[in-house]
């Protein structure tokens, strides 16, 4: 029998400041220092190798500083003014700002294009309504530079938001051409996962909460403000609030229960990223997210870029609500990719970009280790209330076909097929370098893992692993990185922290070719 929530057991947030000491303030001074001529080395190089040219301007997106003295600089790109989606890229250097290599899009001819649209923003605002099937259509166009995956056309890019059929949030990026109205491209900007998770399984927790005249609220201030609401995304939806700063009963019937799990959800997922790697919130800011809890009556959760925030289900008659670690682990991802790599959410970038909040969702979950929800490598096997992980679940990585959907192998069909499935071959990726190949049992769990090219993998551990995708994800990939680019992006990462003679590196080439991408 599953275990319940008895209580949440919420503990006020009492916050100080402390005075930096002068030798704190020195040493940032003299990080400061090395990361301004770290982007003003890397702008020089960009506009030497990355084809950086008349009318464009670049702005810094991230920049990494390695131990050694090297830097990684993420830059994004306009044109006249307007962003040019797909035109991001990563310079690598050495120490002493020498240049080494670039990642992304190079643009080596230029831009060569009017600016000047003929065809109107409302135009192109109908154009991009009648090109969705959700309902509550509203459209807010943008005038932008189209370059993911194609030549460069000027371009009205329109967000297209409502709600689907099922009440779940929907939204499309919709890119009609500016100078002839059709359309040119679109991916989703409402980012979805059918997750996992009910507050049955978090027991009793300590939550960050600020009293408020005389009322408690799930606003974490010790992680940014991290915020947690009841009801449905909107600017009147009220936070979580209680009197006595004890929440949830451990039913569903109770509306709090779901906000412990999605304000547990979210802290954890917060230290996760801060102690293991340093990232200081979604965006490396310091800023909290939102969570809105009891959206609707819908088997789904998502992330919006565009409201920094998640959005979780409650669930049908066989689901609970959305809202267990591994679900906050991943949407929260999405937003660590959409300031970093910025995947685009189609084809090939599209099923890697689902990959990596799989596999963070997952190492969240590893990470808290929480007797209720035991870690493993099965996605979603909590959402189902006829609790059965060998049956039941939404996707696996050792084996990700067994859903019925997803791609154990890459093959030139991937970039086709919902990225949901085409993130089988990283998931599958990942699996065999944790853990490697055949049959074990972790955790209760038995994974039997094939590979696609009869060979055998021997893992080099789950921490590792990540380690090497993380560094990958921020450092290498772009917005347009394909399978192909994957593969160097963490051949890459892997030399960087073990050596290029390493067993890791060995690990990581023999775990691609295993799931076929060579």
């Amino acid at each position: 029998m599953k275990p319940t929530l008895a209580s949440a057991l919420a503990l006020g947030c009492v916050s100080a400041a402390l005075v930096a000491t002068a030798g704190n303030s020195q040493a940032a001074d003299t990080t400061h220092d090395v990361r301004g001529d770290s982007i003003a080395s890397a702008r020089s190089n960009a506009e030497q190798h990355a084809g950086v040219g008349r009318g464009q301007d670049l702005r810094v997106k991230d920049t990494v500083l390695d131990k050694d003295g090297g830097s990684h600089v993420r830059f994004t790109r306009t044109f006249r003014g307007l962003e040019v989606v797909g035109g991001d890229f990563v310079v690598h250097q050495a120490q002493g700002g020498r240049f080494e290599s670039v990642s992304g899009s190079k643009l080596t001819q230029g831009l060569h294009l009017a600016t000047t649209p003929t065809v109107s923003a409302q135009r192109a605002a109908t154009k991009a309504a009648h090109a969705v099937d959700f309902a509550g259509r509203k459209s807010s166009p943008e005038l932008v530079v189209l370059a993911a995956h194609r030549a460069p056309a000027l371009a009205w890019r329109v967000d297209v938001t409502g709600r689907n059929a099922d009440g779940s949030p929907a939204g499309e990026y919709v890119f009609v051409d500016a100078r002839k109205g059709g359309v040119l491209a679109s991916w989703p900007s409402v980012l979805e996962d059918t997750g996992t998770g009910t507050g049955l399984f978090t027991g009793t927790v300590p939550l960050e909460t600020t009293l408020t005249g005389g009322q408690y609220t799930m606003v974490d201030a010790s992680r940014g403000g991290n915020a947690t609401y009841n009801g449905p995304y909107g600017t009147s939806t009220p936070l979580f609030t209680d009197a006595d700063n004890v929440w949830g009963n451990g039913s569903t019937s109770n509306a709090q229960t779901a906000g412990v799990d999605a304000h547990y959800g979210i802290a954890k997922t917060w230290d996760f990223y801060k102690n293991t790697y340093g990232r200081n919130g979604i965006a490396n800011d310091g800023k909290g997210a939102r969570s809105f809890v009891h959206d609707g009556a819908y088997v789904n959760a998502s992330w919006s870029d565009s409201c920094f925030c998640m959005r979780y289900g409650d669930g049908d008659a066989t689901t609970y609500p959305l809202v267990a670690l591994d679900v906050a682990g991943h949407e929260m991802s999405h937003g660590v990719t959409s300031r970093t790599a910025g995947l685009t959410y189609r084809g090939e970038s599209g099923g890697l970009n689902e990959a990596n909040s799989d596999i963070f969702g997952t190492m969240v979950e590893w990470y808290a280790n929480m007797a209720g929800d035991t870690p493993d490598y099965v996605i979603g096997e909590q959402i189902y209330r006829a609790y059965n992980p060998a049956t039941n679940y939404i996707r696996r990585m050792d084996k990700p076909s067994m859903d019925g959907g997803s791609q154990d192998c890459w093959s030139t069909a991937t970039k086709r097929v919902d990225v949901h499935y085409s993130s089988g071959p990283a998931n599958h990726y990942f699996y065999l370098l944790s853990e490697g190949s055949g049959a074990k049992t972790i955790n209760g769990i038995a994974y039997n893992s094939p590979t696609c090219n009869g060979s055998t993998i021997t893992g080099i551990g789950r921490d590792a692993a990540a380690k090497i995708w993380y560094r990958a994800l921020t450092v290498y990939m772009t917005s347009s990185t394909n399978y192909a680019g994957a593969r160097v992006a963490n051949v890459n990462a892997a030399t960087d922290l073990y050596g290029a003679t390493s067993t890791q590196v060995a690990a990581v080439k023999a775990a691609w070719s295993a799931v076929s991408v060579n």
